[in-house]
């Protein structure tokens, strides 16, 4: 077995994935793709990732991103998991209590057996494509906004800056998710998302942007054009290749 081989799973809103990566990043599995199961109390969230790692071999260690704000492995806040029946629906008063504070390190690391990670997924993507050098943000598109940044190649504190206001009181998780992106069309939700990126500009002063998730491939091309030189589009499956590369941030 490969010591350095990792299981990286990767939770949305809308699916669970999950493959095993080498130490260059490599995929050593063919993704497996879960629909994510509502409501989700932490006990199926476990026994959900569970039964999907169970479908590899050949891992030691495994890297889990999931929504929200994450510190040291414990779920601060987490928006999709505390619904109903996902996202944009009711959350239940219940399952908000059980997610907030849920050490989800310590009962993925019982439950698969091995050393486990968990991280926002916006940073294990971002770990997938930042060059290590100058301030590097990395923005995914998908079910709502997923923010990471990254200072000379280390990871900075998280800001959840999806849920932060921008008009009509709606927060960048809605103004640019999947449903506002469902409901205009690819053209005008485009243009959405280059004024979001415009307006965060100088607040961040960033010198690379990487734009990422599953959503960025539906950035039309005048849009893209818009852009500048300091914004790259990444493919979506840096969301699983940054899964063994995050390891060098664990100061266990």
């Amino acid at each position: 077995m490969d010591v350095t081989s990792t299981l990286v799973i990767d939770c949305g809103g809308g699916g669970i994935k999950g493959a095993v990566i080498d130490e260059t990043g490599t995929m050593r599995s063919q993704p497996i793709r879960v629909v994510t199961p509502y409501p989700l109390p932490t006990a199926l969230f476990v026994a959900t990732l569970t039964e999907l790692a169970a479908q590899f071999t050949g891992a030691n260690r495994a890297t889990v991103g999931m929504p929200g704000m994450i510190r040291h492995g414990v779920v601060i806040r987490t928006p999709h998991y505390i619904t109903t029946r996902g996202p944009r629906t009711r959350v239940d008063p219940e399952l908000e209590t059980q997610w907030h504070g849920f050490d989800a390190r310590t009962a993925l690391t019982e439950a698969l057996g091995m050393p486990v990670l968990v991280l926002n997924d916006a940073e294990v993507h971002g770990a997938g494509v930042i060059a290590g050098s100058g301030l590097e943000l990395v923005l995914t598109l998908g079910t709502g906004l997923g923010c990471a940044m990254f200072d000379g190649g280390h990871l900075a504190p998280h800001l959840e800056l999806s849920q932060g206001p921008v008009r009509w009181g709606l927060t960048y998780d809605i103004y640019i998710g999947e449903h506002e992106r469902r409901r205009l069309g690819d053209a005008l939700w485009s243009r959405r998302v280059v004024r979001v990126i415009d307006s965060l500009r100088p607040m961040f002063l960033w010198d690379r942007l990487y734009i990422g998730g599953g959503n960025s491939r539906h950035i039309t091309p005048s849009q893209i054009e818009r852009l500048g030189d300091d914004t790259v589009i990444v493919p979506n499956a840096a969301a699983l290749s940054g899964g063994a590369r995050a390891w060098q941030w664990d100061k266990r």
